[in-house]
């Protein structure tokens, strides 16, 4: 029986009392790309830095590679190694070039040497089309641009997982389309994704598997044409309906 690559069992968090996951069950396989869809609250974004450690849970398991990753003693530092994140904002370093912003955790992190790490580094950008931006500051470039330098950023690590929290939100309409190629090209070379997003056209076209979340449960998931064709909670009908007034699916 083949291990997932992720396994979330019985998730619970908690802030101040309120609770914010409650009981979240879900399974990533290698290679697939899984899409969180919900209003804001619901609990996407704590999901994601669950599993990433950068919040503790209260119950439950959080299985990578079939090793508990939230268990006691585990050290985060190593497991955030073969994951990368990449939040809405872009969290660059402003007074390093893009150049550097890329290679700062591989040659500090992983000990890559600066030479191997600027060569990954370089063809990334030129895969991405930023090749003529590594010596540029973060000021210097569009959102778009800079969004893209943040995955780059985690891309440079060779993560097993990588994350997406909102990756679009702050950017201008414009500029959201050239995100979600990069996060198309990512699906089409086999990498494993969660990604919450509010982009429905972008999780119909890309998901493996659509996630409803409401209230901090996954509330209703499928394959993205039941999800959004043929939804079997009145919740999940209401959210989609309010996504198709608003002109976003």
């Amino acid at each position: 029986m083949t291990v997932p690559k992720l396994e979330l069992r019985g998730v619970y968090k908690a802030f101040d009392g309120t609770p914010v996951l409650q009981g979240i069950d879900l399974v990533v396989g290698a290679h697939d790309v899984v899409c969180l869809i919900g209003a804001s609250g619901s609990g996407k974004s704590t999901l994601l830095k669950c599993v990433n450690l950068l919040v503790p849970i209260d119950a439950g398991e959080i299985l990578f590679d079939g090793v508990d990753i939230a268990a006691p003693g585990v050290n985060p530092n190593e497991v955030r190694e073969r994951m990368g994140i990449v939040f809405q904002r872009f969290n660059l370093f402003p007074h390093m070039t893009v150049l550097d912003n890329i290679t700062l955790a591989p040659r500090k992190v992983h000990g890559v040497s600066r030479d191997d790490a600027e060569t990954q580094a370089r063809a990334l950008l030129d895969r991405f089309g930023l090749g003529d931006k590594a010596d540029e500051y973060p000021d210097r470039l569009s959102g778009g641009q800079q969004q893209r330098v943040a995955i780059i950023r985690s891309l440079a690590t060779e993560p097993e997982l990588m994350l997406l929290d909102e990756v679009t939100s702050a950017l201008d309409p414009e500029l959201i389309a050239e995100v979600l190629d990069v996060i198309r090209d990512l699906k089409s070379a086999g990498m494993t994704m969660i990604v919450a997003t509010h982009e429905m056209g972008f999780a119909r076209d890309v998901a493996d598997r659509v996630c409803f979340l409401d209230g901090g449960v996954i509330l209703e998931q499928g394959p993205p044409e039941e999800i959004f064709a043929r939804p079997r909670r009145e919740r999940t009908r209401q959210f989609l309906q309010r996504i198709v007034e608003a002109g976003r699916l």
